[in-house]
Formats: structure tokens, C-alpha cells, sequence
């Protein structure tokens, strides 16, 4: 019995003592790296002392009494009935410390709703299970996924420092300007929070909720999905790059290329090797968290693609677009219009084909996906992929 206790104490002391075990001890909230985060730290502060005090005080006199005036030093209670006195001290002292708390956090949430006069507006928008980022008045909007590899998901690699904290695309903003936030949901509720900018705000279909922030200093701060909004809510992070304003108006230049580019690659004439390369990344970035990466999905909930009708009959191209652009109502399927370009859907439907021995040799292309939104049904004018390519 000795021996086991003695191991256990062992165990204890060896967690305690470990570095990691303390890089991840904290007991208060971040000061954050905003001016609004700074003031509601301040708040925090000042109501936590003050709350402080108060118990030191009341428990102070609880103690004080019952160690000095207990029955067995001769103490006899005093007999009083109704008190003017005391009902007045022990209503003024509560109302005088209520408003003197009352003062800082309203003169904060003041400060917390004033978005006026921000120098750049981001639209972000909750989507199952990533976010969306629209600069408005830029020309620039994107999606931002989870970029850990699903194998850390299951241990067959080691976690990285950031474990489902990374995203292929950061929202990436300057440093020094007053930002404002306006958060929306396409689905479910979501919540848009990052701790250290001390913004947290409900992604809310058909609504729009209004944050602000202005961050003083560069660097990479991360943030999660906090409303449960289904079964890969925990796979939903944020990551706010801050940068120097001629670094961000570099990177605005670049993802307004970005987009000229892929309205250029609309038009190119695509083989069959480049949409199944392509549409195997947008596949497993966008798509295997429900139909898994073998193609097989979760049924009832995710059906297969794999030896799926729509992904392997010809007579179902159509309804394989049409799923693709506008989901399905009542079901998990969401709507992939406003998240994918032409280019990447017809790489996906492609890749949805032919891939998992589905081998179908049909290649559908951008200009089909264009056609399709044109025309709002398939014409059928698919292309048969060459012998060499398939």
C-alpha cells in the first residue's frame, strides 16, 4: 500500500514539476494587444479588487466575530429589534460600491459599441466548418480552413504547437487602424473569438453583429469557433495576421492577382492529370471531413461518392453540379456557390468521377460550371477525357 501511494506521489510531483505543464497555467484573462482589450482588462481588474476587498472585509468581521465573540468567552448577543441606523449603513455602502463599479464598465461598454468611424470593414461570415472573410470595398474575399493534417488527428503524426490553430488563408490585417467586424452566420450559429483582441461575437443567420478592434503590435494571434455548431466544431480555428500597413497593402495586391488569375484560368483549356491534381486538394480540403478521403462518407448523414449514382452516371452530371452550387435542403449538404470558384468546382466534380474507381473518363470543365450558372441546367456538352489521359 506504501509502495503504491509512493508512486503516485511520484507521479504528482513529476507533473507539477513539469515546464509544460506550467507554459499552459493561467488564471486571469489576457491583456490582449488591442486598446479595447487593454480597457476591459483595466475593467476586470478594478472589479476583481474591488471584490477582493469586499470579501476581505466581510469574511474579516464574520471570523472576527465568531473567534472573539463565541459563547465560550461569555459573549451574549445584544437584543435589538429594528434599526434605522443599520438599515441604512448596509443600503448606502451597497449602493455607493455598485455605482462606483457601475462608472468604469459602463464608460467600457461605451467603448466596446463604438465601431464609427473604422478605417477598414471585414465582413466575416460562419460557414459548416470554416470562416469567410470579405474586405469590403476591396475586391478581396476568401475562405479560411483548418490546415492541420487530418494524420494528427488520428496520432500517426505528431502534433504541431498550433494543433487545430492553423488555416490555409489568415485574415490578415494592419496594424495601427481601427477594424471593424461585422459577423454573420450562413447555416448554424457560430461565435467569432480571439482572446487577444477581447473581440468574441455570435455569427447569426440573417443577422449582423458589429465588433471593432485596433491592435497595437505585429503578430499572429489565434482564436476558435466558441458556439457548438456541429459534429467538427472544434475544427473551425482563426488566425488574425497583423502587419504593417505596406505589408498588408502588398498583401491586398496579391490576392487581388490572385483573383485575376483564376478569372484567367476559367477560360484555359483544361486536361484531365491538371482537374484530377487540383480537385484531389480542393477534394480533401473541402470535402473529406464528411464523405472521408476514401470517398465512402459517414452514411446515413454523409452518403458515399464512391460508386454513387450521381457521381458515375452520365445522365447525372447535371444533378451533380447542381448539388455542388446549391446543396441540398434539409441535409448536411451546404451550398458551395459562394465558397468555390468555377475552376475548383469543375476540378472536384472531375476528381468525384474518376477517382475510387469510379473512372467515368468525363471531365467537366470551368466553362461547363459557367454554362450551368448561365443556363441553370447542364447542356450536356461534357468532354470525354483522352485514352492517355485517364
Amino acid at each position: 500500500m506504501r509502495l503504491q501511494a509512493r508512486k503516485y506521489l511520484t507521479l504528482i510531483i513529476g507533473l507539477l514539476a513539469s515546464p509544460a505543464l506550467w507554459a499552459e497555467w493561467a488564471v486571469n484573462m489576457p491583456k490582449g494587444v488591442t486598446d479595447l482589450s487593454h480597457s476591459i482588462y483595466n475593467l476586470h481588474m478594478t472589479i476583481f479588487w474591488i471584490t477582493v476587498v469586499i470579501g476581505i472585509v466581510v469574511f474579516g468581521v464574520m471570523f472576527w466575530s465568531v473567534i472573539f465573540h463565541r459563547k465560550s468567552r461569555g459573549a451574549k448577543a445584544s437584543e435589538f429589534h429594528e434599526s434605522t441606523l443599520v438599515e441604512i449603513i448596509w443600503t448606502t455602502i451597497p449602493f455607493v460600491i455598485l455605482i462606483g463599479m457601475a462608472i468604469p464598465a459602463t464608460k467600457t461598454l461605451i467603448e466596446v459599441y463604438d465601431a464609427d468611424n473604422a478605417d477598414i470593414d471585414i465582413k466575416i461570415t460562419g460557414h459548416q466548418w470554416k470562416w469567410q472573410y470579405e474586405y469590403l470595398g476591396e475586391d478581396v474575399s476568401f475562405f479560411s480552413n483548418l490546415s492541420t493534417p487530418r494524420e494528427q488527428f488520428t496520432n500517426q503524426r505528431p502534433k504541431n504547437p498550433n494543433y487545430l490553430l492553423e488555416v490555409d488563408e489568415p485574415m490578415v490585417v494592419p496594424i495601427g487602424k481601427k477594424i471593424r467586424f461585422l459577423v454573420t452566420g450562413a447555416d448554424v450559429i457560430h461565435s467569432w473569438w480571439v482572446p487577444e483582441l477581447a473581440v468574441k461575437k455570435d455569427a447569426i443567420p440573417g443577422f449582423i453583429n458589429e465588433s471593432w478592434a485596433k491592435i497595437n503590435q505585429p503578430g499572429v494571434y489565434r482564436g476558435q469557433c466558441a458556439e457548438l455548431c456541429g459534429k467538427n466544431h472544434g475544427f473551425m480555428p482563426i488566425v488574425v495576421d497583423a502587419r504593417p500597413m505596406d505589408e498588408y497593402l502588398a498583401w491586398l495586391d496579391e490576392k487581388r492577382e490572385e483573383v485575376e488569375k483564376v478569372r484567367e484560368l476559367t477560360q484555359k483549356d483544361w486536361t484531365m492529370d491538371e482537374l484530377m491534381e487540383r480537385g484531389e486538394q480542393v477534394y480533401n480540403k473541402v470535402c473529406s471531413a464528411c464523405h472521408q478521403v476514401n470517398g465512402q462518407g459517414l452514411p446515413p448523414m454523409f452518403p458515399a461518392l464512391k460508386g454513387a449514382p450521381v457521381a458515375v452516371k452520365r445522365d447525372q452530371i447535371g444533378r451533380h453540379i447542381e448539388i455542388l452550387l446549391y446543396g441540398i435542403k434539409g441535409s448536411a449538404m451546404q451550398s458551395f456557390k459562394e465558397q468555390l470558384n468555377e475552376v475548383d468546382m469543375a476540378a472536384v466534380i472531375t476528381y468525384e468521377r474518376n477517382a475510387w474507381g469510379n473512372n467515368t473518363g468525363e471531365v467537366i470543365t470551368p466553362k461547363d460550371i459557367l454554362d450551368y450558372k448561365n443556363n441553370d441546367a447542364y447542356t450536356g456538352q461534357y468532354t470525354q477525357a483522352e485514352e492517355g489521359e485517364q
